[in-house]
């Protein structure tokens, strides 16, 4: 045997996976098609949101929350409907999920040096309905060192082991084949790919060298999902959502394949709810790209207006920061807009500048860095610079002091002008006159004033509620929004130890999967729609599942 457990992939749930084997003192041989740069994967590269329940940051903030209500909150959103099949054991994962991480998760997370800003985020404010999809109260902790905090204990811990022998990385080793025999796992073998040191997320080669076959009496499955496939998202796009785009651009890199779900299925691993998936509609172009078609997804405050590809304002649910997946369908399946592929948020100066957070490491170099001038930095006047940076250099971004000239730029990034200048003045003189008086039937000011009875929105969220077309308030922006592609939340299925099934549901001997390729526990515990700050903490679940499930099994 090469090593005790083979670990695929060199993501965050494999590295978490790898950290409890090696605690349980086995040897591990960890497999990753991308060199050592990327390391971490691509929760390196993400925001570092974790959901917690009942934390010491909610309740300091004055947040009352409770495992039953944000059980109710999951419920709603997953909307589990394949109880007697594919969500046999998704629903299972969840209620753990849940439990995890209103119970250990953050004081094991601690114990790994990682903490947590004092203000909690909202993500995911939901649909409207108490018993419907959406975080009923504030859960969204953002980790000081964003992902990279997130996976730095767990790269920090692998490459220690390595030095110490209890770790052994197989970079540009790419998994083409599970070996199964009996319905016991034997090893894995592939294509050894030629070095490559292109810096992290970058593509890099894919020139075959040579082989390679590994053998093991456990090989856990974390490769990740599918969103840097764009072929495998429209494979899989669910009927229910309408089209897909006709062009998409990028949230993960390009070595997000999910070839080895594919691979996997092939070998008689069952894999579950593939149909559903979490993508983003606030995606704009990188102007500083480091992967091919390379999105950032604006995290929105509730006040930026919408409109659709033909300038009309989207119906609730479908406000900035509220139900993704909603607005998603509005715009693929309403007849007259499947033949465009964007929308567009008009906002102003004041706004972006409390309003627009963008999801990723790299751009927010104040929470990656751990600057803890944070609180003091972010409630001054003025936008985080890399929001500036991309109002200024974005090619989605156009910028005007009056509405006319600013619709004229916006019909200027379209192949045809589709912005009718009265109508789109039309629709934000109505808006702004429901903030002449503190009642409102416009539910989205409804919404901007409830946020801001939240302190944290109050201080770094949510701007004071003032009037579009207020000069004092600008200029005025117009942001040009594409679909961007981001996780899976289908895959292999597991039990609860993170056992993969074979498709007559029974375990495969010493085959484990974590992680995305596993839908983040049980093939698919978010169900259909996420509460955000739950990818990562379900790699991490998932990943120590295995992780210590494949240790007790090889002794």
């Amino acid at each position: 045997m090469d090593a005790d457990v083979i670990v695929v992939g060199a993501g965050l749930a494999g590295l978490v996976a790898a950290g409890e084997l090696v605690a349980a003192g086995k040897q591990v041989a960890i497999l990753d098609q991308e060199n050592a740069a990327n390391l971490g994967g691509q929760a390196w590269w993400s925001f570092g949101g974790l959901f917690f329940v009942d934390s010491p940051e909610q309740r300091h903030m004055r947040v009352k929350d409770s495992v039953d209500l944000a059980w109710q909150d999951w419920q709603g959103s997953a909307q589990f409907d394949r109880l007697d099949d594919e969500d046999t054991w998704a629903v299972k994962w969840a209620r753990a999920y849940v439990e995890f991480a209103a119970g250990e998760k953050r004081a094991w997370l601690k114990e790994r040096g990682m903490s947590w800003t004092p203000v909690v985020g909202w993500a995911e404010r939901g649909d409207g309905r108490a018993d419907g999809h959406g975080n009923s109260v504030p859960r969204f902790h953002i980790t000081w060192g964003t992902g990279t905090g997130v996976v730095k204990p767990f790269v920090d811990g692998a490459l220690e082991a390595a030095e110490g022998g209890r770790v052994r990385f197989y970079h540009r080793h790419r998994v083409e084949e599970l070996h199964i025999e009996a319905g016991t796992v034997t090893g894995v073998s592939g294509s050894v790919l030629a070095d490559d040191g292109s810096p992290r997320g970058v593509a890099s080669n894919r020139d075959v060298t040579g082989d390679f076959t590994l053998t093991a009496p456990a090989v856990i499955i974390t490769s990740g999902g599918i969103g840097g496939n764009h072929e495998t998202v429209r494979k899989w796009w669910p009927q229910r959502m309408g089209t897909p785009p006709a062009q998409m651009i990028t949230g993960v890199p390009a070595y997000v394949d999910g070839k080895l779900i594919d691979i996997a299925e092939g070998a008689g691993v069952r894999t579950v709810n593939r149909d559903r998936m979490w993508h983003y509609v606030e995606g704009i172009r990188n102007w500083d790209p480091v992967w091919p078609n390379h999105a950032i997804r604006i995290l929105p405050g509730p006040s930026p207006m919408w409109f659709d590809a033909l300038g009309r304002r989207l119906p609730h649910p479908c406000l900035p920061g509220f139900d993704t997946l909603s607005t998603l369908r509005h715009l693929r399946t309403t007849p007259d807009l499947q033949a465009y592929d964007h929308s567009w948020f008009i906002l102003t100066q004041k706004m972006i500048e409390k309003e627009f957070a963008l999801s990723g490491s790299e751009q927010n170099p104040d929470l990656t860095n751990r600057d803890y001038r944070l609180l003091s930095s972010r409630v001054r006047p003025g936008a985080p610079g890399p929001v500036e940076a991309f109002k200024s250099r974005g090619a989605d971004f156009v910028v005007a002091d009056e509405l006319p000239t600013l619709v004229d730029k916006m019909n200027g990034l379209t192949d045809e002008p589709l912005l009718d200048h009265r109508d789109i003045a039309r629709q934000i003189t109505a808006r702004d006159r429901e903030i002449d008086h503190p009642f409102s039937k416009d539910v989205q000011v409804t919404a901007i004033r409830g946020a801001r009875r939240f302190l944290g929105d109050k201080l770094m969220r949510v701007s004071t509620p003032h009037k579009v077309l207020d000069p004092k308030a600008g200029p005025l922006i117009g942001v040009k929004l594409h679909v961007l592609t981001r996780k899976t939340l289908g895959g292999i299925q597991t039990d609860l130890d993170s056992r993969a099934l074979a498709v007559d549901g029974r375990p495969i001997d010493g085959l484990y999967a974590a992680g995305e390729a596993a839908g983040f526990g049980g093939g698919g515990v978010h169900g259909y729609n996420s509460l955000e700050g739950t990818f990562l903490g379900g790699c991490i679940f998932s990943g120590r599942a295995a992780g210590r499930a494949a240790a007790r099994q090889v002794g």
